[in-house]
């Protein structure tokens, strides 16, 4: 299993450059082929990015969309957790969504699927889509 950062839904939902691998990683979730989680703090980042860039009708077709990924799995972090979250984040040097993906990557076992390198070197395994295919 895989802890999934934002980047990943965002780079398919904007569009950007290594949208087509992020989409093949998709695939694999949807056909139950690799499993992924995703943190309620994820569904939250893209609903504000899509409501902001495309309007909450696009971020409603995304929840549709990701609801049929036989491979994904959700995690919503407590208040307390998050408590520990703010610590962690001053403790190693991330900002708060960073350090909450490393903190759920941490609690789990996960090694977290993400194009952001403020991972590398923190303890836990970064690997990007294309490793995964």
């Amino acid at each position: 299993m895989y802890l999934l950062d934002t980047n990943i839904f965002l780079e398919i939902l904007l569009d950007r450059d290594r949208a087509g691998e992020c989409e093949e990683l998709l695939k694999k979730l949807e056909a139950g082929e690799v499993t992924g989680l995703l943190t309620s703090f994820t569904l939250h980042s893209i609903a504000v990015v899509l409501e902001r860039l495309k309007g909450l009708n696009a971020y409603e077709l995304f929840l549709e969309t990701i609801t049929r990924l036989k491979g994904l799995l959700f995690y919503s972090t407590s208040p307390s957790e998050e408590m520990e979250v703010c610590g962690l984040a001053k403790e190693i040097g991330l900002d708060f969504d960073d350090a909450l993906h490393y903190y759920v990557a941490k609690k789990f076992h996960l090694d977290i699927v993400s194009f952001d390198k403020h991972f590398d070197g923190k303890g836990i395994k970064r690997v990007e889509p294309k490793d995964i295919l």
